[in-house]
């Protein structure tokens, strides 16, 4: 019943931005002008059905957003589910959707380098992508048909931001963590750099 109310009025309206003139065609679909065309293309789209399912927010669309941010920007698990954790393994609280009522919460304890294991399933492979754009922003040509569609709207492109960047870090990155590294000191060039004293194993006093 919604998809078949939601499908008249969206065609209806876009029949009626056609009939205002307020809908432009251009290329191969430029016949889609002449009102008699367009209602001939809309005919195969009136007989499909449509699936609907649409309920307004409680909390209105900032709640929404929210609520979808939570899975956009999250973690695969949280600090707040990791109650301890020792030498022995970390222990985590998950939920067991086979089970029902109190006993849905359970806790587990795993050794480190499982937990990892686990962790890493989440981590996306290379190339993929956790948010995906649709229509003019899909792809590598989004820039090309974000230009060519201004071109086609007539819009002008948005102004470029003056504001001058940020200096960009100077800092080497670390081999290891790839973090920027931390200037402690410079030594130069007169002044050898002084390694730590080497212990002898048996006796523990400086080797000679």
């Amino acid at each position: 019943m919604l998809g078949a109310l939601f499908r008249r009025l969206f065609l209806t309206r876009l029949l009626q931005l056609h009939d205002a003139g307020r809908l432009a065609f251009f290329g191969s679909i430029a016949g889609l002008t002449e009102r008699r065309t367009f209602l001939r293309h809309l005919s195969p789209v009136r007989k499909k059905r449509w699936v609907v399912y649409a309920e307004p927010p409680f909390a209105g669309p900032e709640a929404v957003l929210a609520y979808l941010s939570r899975y956009t920007h999250r973690v695969a698990i949280s600090n707040s589910r990791l109650p301890s954790f020792d030498e022995e393994g970390v222990t985590f609280r998950y939920k067991g959707y086979r089970r029902n009522g109190a006993d849905r919460q359970q806790v587990m304890t795993l050794a480190v380098d499982e937990l990892i294991r686990r962790f890493l399933f989440h981590v996306l492979p290379r190339a993929f992508h956790r948010i995906r754009h649709y229509g003019v922003l899909a792809g590598a040509t989004r820039k090309h048909n974000l230009e060519r569609a201004r071109q086609l709207l007539a819009v002008e492109p948005p102004a470029a931001d003056d504001t001058p960047d940020e200096a960009s870090d100077a800092r080497p990155p670390c081999p290891c963590c790839g973090g920027r590294m931390v200037v402690i000191e410079i030594l130069e060039r007169r002044y050898q750099a002084r390694g730590p004293p080497v212990f002898a194993l048996s006796a523990g006093k400086p080797a000679s």
